[in-house]
């Protein structure tokens, strides 16, 4: 098989076959723009990526919806939001966890506000809080969950039954909010 080879498959179209020396086994990665790559071990031919792949059919076009479904909410999304500087960004986000922290009582150590693909923040063992500066794009309501959530990890460094019960002491509708912010997703902006 060569090095980066494009076969047509019915019902999927295009799909790219790409040999990897490092990989173990096949594997299939549908990308966020609907395209299909096979990255195939060095002993796996092409009918073995073709028979892997018709296999695998239900799952690639469930992976396809879901990116042409993300693809059409982040053009939603763009459209209604005002795109923000990252020196706009971190200002809001900085202005509003300090803001939080002191109404709330909450002391963290350093704040960085980064450009991540997949997470909205994080919080380390030494109270150090990292922000997607992503979080600044979006509903008021969803920011201050997130920085509540990061804020909360500074006392408890778990998700355990004690965190989440903490978390609604400053938080009305966890659940609701939790679940509205999984419609929402770091590559979406």
């Amino acid at each position: 098989m060569e090095e980066g080879k494009i076969i047509t498959i019915p019902g999927m179209g295009d799909v790219s076959i790409r040999k990897s020396r490092r990989a173990i086994r096949l594997s299939i990665t549908v990308t966020g723009d609907g395209a299909i790559r096979v990255t195939v071990p060095p002993r796996a031919t092409l009918s073995q990526a073709k028979v892997f792949l018709s296999e695998k059919a239900d799952w690639v076009a469930k992976q396809r919806e879901r990116a042409c479904r993300l693809h059409k909410q982040r053009r939603e999304l763009t459209a209604r939001l005002r795109p923000l500087s990252r020196e706009e960004a971190t200002e809001i986000l900085c202005r509003r966890l300090t803001c939080l922290a002191d109404k709330f009582g909450f002391s963290y150590n350093k704040l960085t506000i980064r450009r991540q693909k997949t997470r909205w923040g994080s919080c380390s063992g030494r109270n150090n809080i990292s922000l997607n500066e992503k979080l600044a794009w979006l509903p008021g309501r969803l920011m201050d969950y997130v920085l509540l959530h990061e804020l909360v990890h500074t006392r408890i460094k778990n998700h355990g039954e004690e965190f989440w019960q903490e978390l609604g002491k400053y938080v009305d509708d966890v659940g609701p909010l939790r679940r509205e912010l999984r419609h929402y997703h770091p590559g979406l902006f």
